[in-house]
């Protein structure tokens, strides 16, 4: 079934020729090589560029594998752009696989020549516009816009969102929305049928892929097992607040294993550097400042997460949250926890003070939204409940409640609207229209 993949296809096409390197990155197998080499090709071939102005190369195929030597890469490149006169589109795939090797030209041994050295290079041909993706950790790194400073954009690819889902779904909204929180966005997952062949495609891209991935990039082989008792702990607490000394303490007491807390924020550190997960900062509503510690961390695929724990902990209420988190950043928004302060007192009368939290504070720009999850607001005590926070924010912008049960968009005498989690991720522009 193929997917459009409109949002970054449109993102693609706004981009082009502005004379800027466009790194595409994201989770492996999240469909990167897809997008640029069959989608965004075909969009060239149909609005008049030819065939011999796209100059494409896969690095991780044995055919081209001496073009991993970066002189190699660049003097193929050139190779096939013989013409001044002609524009040429030149990507390449896999672009981590090109070797460092030493600058023939100077007596350091130390200095080295790196596909970076190679695409700063062609950004000085005026027909080039140049495409690179990557699927390894060392590629989804933010190191390679670092060294490319102003002269690169690059276009963050997620898994399948639910709304891209749902277009080829056969079945209804519910049906939906169950497969999705369960097995997540990751395309080839929706070519197929059964849970065992999803799991297991789940399971070993875990396994043979994304953990290989930061253990090569990292060289911390001897922990593997931390590593993977890590992302064990952050996969049972999503959307929980949390910081490195808690984990450390939890690994203490419950695994009766010592590990420091720096060292789990150092692992944690891959996991974030290799989109496998994301962190949502907290911040004061009332104070408009941000809290430091602790955060809450959510899996960039809810099918990833689900695989780490062998399918045993679907709990629909964090992984609802995980979702709208997901899809929140993917539409490009700022999204933060909401610590909202309230003075309370306690069974004797005491003065206390207590923190009530908002789901997420969503920012465009100027512009602001809140937002609760909830799974269901049917009991009145139940809805107080979900909108104690929402009540005692001192501003104006918009207070969104997502709900999982079927509701027909409403707004109650507080201002605060109402929308089912299927209609709110099949709507963009819901939040800011």
């Amino acid at each position: 079934m193929p997917y459009a993949r409109k949002q970054y296809m449109d993102e693609l096409i706004r981009k082009k020729d502005n004379g800027r390197i466009k790194v595409i990155t994201g989770l492996r197998r999240c469909g990167k090589s897809y997008l640029l080499f069959t989608l965004y090709r075909q969009y060239l071939l149909e609005n008049g560029v030819g065939e011999d102005q796209i100059v494409g190369l896969a690095l991780d195929e044995i055919d081209n594998a001496r073009y991993r030597n970066p002189f190699e890469l660049n003097k193929i490149i050139k190779e096939r752009m013989p013409h001044k006169d002609k524009r040429y589109y030149i990507f390449i795939d896999e672009i981590q696989f090109v070797s460092e090797v030493p600058n023939p030209y100077v007596d350091d041994p130390n200095e080295k020549i790196t596909f970076i050295d190679v695409l700063l290079g062609l950004m000085k041909l005026p027909n080039a516009d140049i495409y690179v993706t990557g699927s390894n950790s060392r590629m989804l790194s933010s190191d390679i816009l670092t060294q490319f400073r102003d002269r690169g954009d690059e276009i963050r690819v997620f898994p399948l969102s639910f709304a891209e889902v749902y277009e080829h779904y056969q079945g209804d909204k519910r049906g939906a929305w169950r497969d999705y929180y369960t097995y997540g966005g990751m395309p080839l997952v929706w070519t197929m049928q059964s849970h065992e062949e999803r799991s297991r495609y789940l399971r070993d891209l875990f396994n043979r892929t994304y953990i290989r991935d930061v253990l090569e990039r990292h060289q911390v082989n001897n922990d593997e097992e931390i590593l993977e008792l890590l992302l064990n702990v952050l996969a049972s607490g999503i959307g929980s607040l949390t910081n490195p000394s808690r984990l450390s303490n939890t690994f203490a007491s419950e695994r009766q294993i010592r590990i420091a807390p720096d060292t789990i924020d150092k692992y944690i550190g891959f996991f974030l550097e290799a989109f496998l997960i994301q962190k949502a900062e907290r911040y004061d509503v009332k104070g408009r400042k941000y809290i430091r510690t602790p955060v809450k961390y959510y899996y960039s695929d809810p099918g990833l997460r689900n695989a780490r724990l062998g399918f045993r902990q679907l709990e629909e209420t964090h992984l609802m949250e995980n979702v709208l988190y997901n899809d929140l950043v993917r539409r490009g928004f700022d999204v933060d926890v909401g610590v909202i302060e309230q003075n309370a007192r306690d069974d004797s009368g005491k003065s206390i003070r207590r923190q009530l939290e908002v789901d997420f504070v969503v920012n465009r720009g100027d512009e602001r939204c809140y937002i609760q999850s909830a799974l269901s607001i049917e009991d009145p005590a139940k809805r107080e409940q979900e909108i104690a926070s929402l009540i005692r924010i001192p501003d104006s912008f918009r207070k969104i409640v997502v709900v999982r049960d079927y509701v027909k968009p409403w707004r109650d005498d507080r201002g605060i609207q109402y929308v089912g989690i299927e209609d709110f991720l099949l709507d963009d522009g819901f939040l800011f229209r």
